[in-house]
């Protein structure tokens, strides 16, 4: 009577053991310690605002801009080892930066530019916040020695005070945590740069 006792909970046990394996398989049941599906979209998209929307908009073009500046002073010959320098640590700090802004607008679904009429377009438009015009970047790439130098350092410090009142604007309004953190980074960064092109400027 016992053998059959001990029999027959042994092959309960056995039944239970296979009906937990087939439905963890199935996926009824799911297995520990998974974690639950998450979607990198929804995580990119957190909660932001229009101004974190300009300001990606408006920054990335000026970015692009003093990556453009940067390059046309490194294709210079015999450009000032130290202005080469400071045009290659802009260039090398603000490319990664448009990728990241451009990835925000991708994730939140919104366009690349702002379109014209929106409040706040002008920011990116020639003479406001430091953008150079194209006769301006005509200028700075036909100039060469003392003058090509003192021409890029005085432009590249009004474009970077534009791009720091750009960046406390959204310090201020913004909600997106990262396009905040990366606005305080321009603003620390570029007042550097600001003082260190003030001093390569004393110097020519």
């Amino acid at each position: 009577m016992n053998r059959n006792l001990s029999l027959s909970a042994l092959a309960l046990a056995a039944s239970l053991a296979l009906a937990g394996c087939g439905a963890a398989e199935s996926g009824s049941i799911p297995a520990p310690d998974q974690p639950a599906a998450s979607s990198s979209a929804s995580e990119a998209a957190a909660e932001h605002n229009g101004d974190d929307v300009m300001f990606a908009q408006m920054m990335i073009p000026h970015h692009q801009q003093a990556v453009e500046m940067s390059d046309l002073m490194l294709a210079k010959p015999d450009i000032d080892p130290a202005i080469a320098e400071l045009a290659t640590q802009i260039k090398e700090a603000q490319a990664p930066e448009i990728d990241t802004m451009t990835g925000w607008l991708e994730a939140w679904g919104e366009p690349l530019e702002a379109s014209e009429g929106t409040e706040g377009h002008d920011m990116g438009s020639d003479s406001m916040n430091g953008m150079m015009s194209s006769d301006q970047m005509t200028e700075l790439e036909s100039a060469e020695g003392t003058e090509a130098s003192e021409m890029f350092l005085t432009q590249m410090t009004a474009h970077h005070e534009g791009a720091v009142e750009m960046a406390q604007q959204e310090i201020e309004n913004g909600a997106y945590p990262d396009a905040i953190v990366l606005a305080e980074m321009i603003v620390e960064t570029q007042q550097a740069e600001i003082e260190e092109m003030n001093t390569l400027l004393q110097g020519l």
